[in-house]
């Protein structure tokens, strides 16, 4: 499940479906790129990628849309206040710009460890109207996905949406 879920975060599109044809209950999910993941080729993960060897510490951070940078000149964007809430949890704030305009996102959520690996980060999950929220953090960037795009609309106005890339910031978000 893991890897179906990262190869959705992230594109991959080295996943071949298998179904079992008799009943089609069974449905399996075949990962042809373990050999460029050693994180889980040397089972760092675990059988049933455990986490207990990453912390969240990692991932505590002030993260923001690319307009933050623009933020004197009057343009919108979006922020991310992420904080570790024990081993395997964080706890998400997202604002958006306050200053001089009403604010059009607020999210506040927890999200639970998924796993990791060196080719996608670290993955948290949270569930999100009906629907489940992936939070990937790589590279000093969070992407916030969802296989229900609509679900992540619900928390910002103008047609905004959770959903992208943010950066992580040298200093704490000015909201």
């Amino acid at each position: 499940m893991l890897t179906s879920t990262l190869a959705a975060l992230t594109g991959c599109n080295s996943m071949s479906p298998t179904v079992n044809s008799a009943n089609h209950s069974t449905v399996k999910s075949v990962a042809s790129t373990t050999s460029t993941l050693p994180a889980i080729q040397n089972n760092d993960l675990g059988d049933n990628v455990s986490a207990d060897k990453f912390s969240t510490d990692k991932v505590s951070a002030d993260y923001a849309t690319a307009d933050y940078d623009k933020r004197v000149q009057g343009y919108d964007w979006v922020g991310v206040m992420v904080r570790a809430d024990g081993d395997r949890q964080i706890d998400i704030k997202v604002r958006s710009r306050s200053d001089i305009k009403k604010p059009t996102c607020h999210f506040d959520s927890k999200a639970t460890l998924m796993g990791q690996d060196t080719a996608h980060g670290m993955i948290f999950q949270s569930k999100v109207n009906g629907s489940t929220a992936f939070f990937q953090f790589k590279d000093d960037s969070l992407i916030i996905d969802s296989p229900d795009k609509y679900a992540l609309n619900y928390f910002c106005s103008g047609g905004g949406s959770l959903a992208g890339e943010y950066k992580k910031l040298a200093e704490g978000l000015e909201i």
